[in-house]
């Protein structure tokens, strides 16, 4: 959020963060938006670990139109989106994934490429469909893959 939100400020991207909307109480992203002048939001993501429940998801839709949202940017959610949601923002759901798509999707793209041994990786950024990061993909950025970062890191700029 902080690179997209600062890529906005620059102008670099032409479009305005409207909300934040996090399913972690206590994440990082609720306090930087707000320090931002972003309005940021928690909702519990319910009982299932991997994807919302109903009521959570009808919360997640509701917010985004109250907001009038013309896309959906996943930057780091860690569910899956189906169903209601895709079907309310059809074709504005957009998520960055950490591995040029098709490979390595799921989670723990990084670590997945460093274990396969791929010498380059990337970031890709692709529309949400009803798999798992299997939609089109928008971009694509392509970047080397050092094998001295271990599992417990993934940078964010490699060779830094």
């Amino acid at each position: 959020m902080l690179a997209i939100a600062e890529a906005c400020a620059r102008r670099e991207i032409a479009a305005d963060i409207a909300l934040v909307l996090c399913d972690v109480a206590d994440a990082g992203i609720l306090r930087q938006a707000r320090e931002r002048g972003i309005p940021a939001e928690y909702i519990a993501p319910g009982q299932f670990r991997t994807k919302l429940d109903e009521a959570a998801e009808q919360a997640y839709i509701q917010r985004l139109r109250d907001a009038e949202v013309d896309l959906a940017v996943m930057a780091g959610f860690m569910r899956i989106l189906k169903g209601e949601f895709l079907r309310a923002f059809s074709s504005r759901v957009v998520n960055i994934h950490p591995s040029l798509l098709p490979a390595f999707p799921g989670l723990e793209a990084w670590k997945q490429a460093l274990d396969y041994g791929v010498k380059v990786t990337g970031c890709t950024v692709h529309f949400v469909d009803q798999g798992v990061d299997s939609g089109p993909s928008s971009r694509r950025k392509r970047c080397d893959f050092a094998r001295r970062y271990g599992c417990d890191i993934a940078p964010a700029h490699p060779g830094m």
